[in-house]
């Protein structure tokens, strides 16, 4: 360690703690005070605006909540008043606007309770090292109305670590006019990614283009980007502008960049290098002001190393990487996500409101999916179109290929049960006594019926129960006679 890195490192802050909540500001008090740094703790925005104003402050941690100005709006203040104080928004809400408002208007770093103290003191520590390079943007164009990043029903949803950092990572790129690659296997929401930033940007009045490189024949792919001149080609009956000049004041998505043929990647290149573009066929080239966002699945590295991909293009378009990880990696996300895509497709679908029971989001955490996000959401979907009862059982979801039967998902019969009345009463269901009935005793006679070959009298002997009364379930159920070997 440099002598420069230790004299930060064993530098003590002065720290202001706003947040309505008493239990917060006494575990931060006693964490920071026992680093050895000076804690000034206050229960309001407006309390806290006031310590800002009397004292200097290396660093504040502000409630995204609280009574007066929000943590969000004191950050506004700061960076308005040409503060230094480098901020760290907490909150117990985390979701993309939050992150991404928190970290584009200028936060040190985001905090979503409940949190450890160890990033607390980290978050110090980075506060004491970068503090000269704390002046962040001042304030940016917000996301016109109440639209999530990608606007309608499409957009990032996720509390995990990993996401968490995605979601900070795009606050941070979205205001600076630079290049992003995103990495990540198909299915993982690379494209919401790109959009996001586009949202979260000032182009954000401009047009979103996407191109998806694999999707589109290689001998078409360079009039789809660069656009062509009537007759330049058999075919081309008339001028074609090009994706590049439609995604001009806004952003182009280059989506599955890693399948872009050689000889067009060098076309790209020059024109990432002069900003001009020529129709094909074309001898004029024209400015273009177009943001570049590209996303690949594959590993651009190694196909530089085999002489697949151009290496100064690959710099070119990576000036900050973003990697998102598969959802086999990331097992917090997919509760809330089962549960958006419950919500939204249940409205779009025209089906009753549904509710997925623990059980289930038990059962789900244990398929690898294979196909992320976007497995997921159609095995949603699926489930949503093809079940008729209000909460969505393991057994809705037994079609998903490599995951365990539902029954190993859940404990013994009676917790099974305990879980599924839980589950009921959340769902404001009434009349259970019956509904639970008529779904155990419809696989008990089956299963029972199966074994005895369809011998009634048999059967009502392993059940213990009256012939005629069997007789009479079996047609009230409705159920259908094995036949007899």
């Amino acid at each position: 360690m440099s002598p420069l890195e230790h004299q930060a490192l064993s530098d003590k802050a002065r720290v202001l703690v706003a947040d309505d909540e008493a239990s917060i500001r006494f575990v931060l008090r006693e964490a920071l005070e026992e680093a050895g740094h000076e804690v000034v703790d206050v229960d309001s925005g407006e309390a806290a605006w006031k310590a800002l104003a009397e004292g200097r402050f290396e660093i504040a941690f502000l409630d995204i909540r609280m009574p007066g100005p929000s943590g969000l709006e004191l950050l506004d203040r700061i960076r308005a008043t040409a503060g230094d104080v480098a901020v760290v928004v907490i909150t117990a809400q985390n979701t993309l606007e939050n992150a991404v408002e928190a970290m584009k208007r200028g936060a040190l770093d985001y905090l979503v309770k409940p949190f450890q103290m160890a990033e607390v003191l980290a978050c110090v520590q980075k506060a004491l090292r970068t503090r000269s390079l704390e002046r962040e943007v001042r304030s940016l164009r917000r996301e016109a109305g109440a639209r999530g990043a990608g606007g309608g029903g499409d957009r990032l949803v996720g509390r995990s670590t990993s996401v968490l950092e995605v979601f900070k990572t795009i606050g941070r790129v979205a205001p600076r006019d630079v290049a992003v690659l995103i990495t990540g296997e198909s299915g993982t929401g690379k494209e919401l990614v790109a959009r996001a930033i586009h949202q979260a940007s000032p182009r954000a009045g401009g047009a979103f283009v996407a191109v998806n490189a694999a999707a589109i024949p290689r001998d078409l792919l360079e009039s789809e980007l660069f656009g062509h001149e009537k007759g330049s080609f058999t075919g081309a009956i008339e001028a074609r502008q090009g994706r590049f000049r439609e995604a001009s004041g806004g952003t182009l998505f280059l989506d599955e960049i890693g399948d872009m043929p050689l000889e067009l990647q060098a076309k790209l290149l020059r024109v990432l290098q002069s900003g001009e573009v020529t129709s094909v066929g074309g001898k004029r080239a024209e400015k273009v002001d177009v943001r570049i966002v590209a996303a690949t699945h594959r590993d651009l590295d190694a196909m530089v190393r085999e002489g697949r991909f151009r290496e100064d293009l690959l710099y070119r378009l990576r000036v900050v990487p973003i990697a998102i990880p598969p959802l086999r990696e990331r097992p917090d996300d997919i509760p809330v996500l089962a549960e958006h895509f419950v919500a939204r497709y249940a409205a779009e679908l025209g089906t009753e409101a549904r509710f997925v029971s623990e059980r289930t989001l038990e059962y789900l955490a244990t398929h690898d999916w294979p196909g992320n996000v976007r497995e997921l959401e159609n095995a949603i979907k699926r489930a949503l179109v093809l079940t008729a009862h209000e909460v969505l059982a393991p057994e809705d979801f037994a079609f998903l290929q490599g995951a365990p039967a539902p029954e190993a998902a859940g404990g013994s019969l009676e917790e099974l049960v305990r879980d599924e009345v839980r589950d009921q009463l959340a769902a404001d269901e009434d009349d259970l006594h019956r509904k639970l009935l008529e779904r155990v005793e419809r696989p008990l006679l089956e299963a029972v019926l199966a074994h005895t070959g369809g011998n009634q009298l048999r059967a009502a002997a392993v059940l213990g129960i009256n012939r005629n009364t069997l007789r009479k379930k079996i047609s009230e159920l409705g159920i259908t006679m094995p036949t007899r070997p």
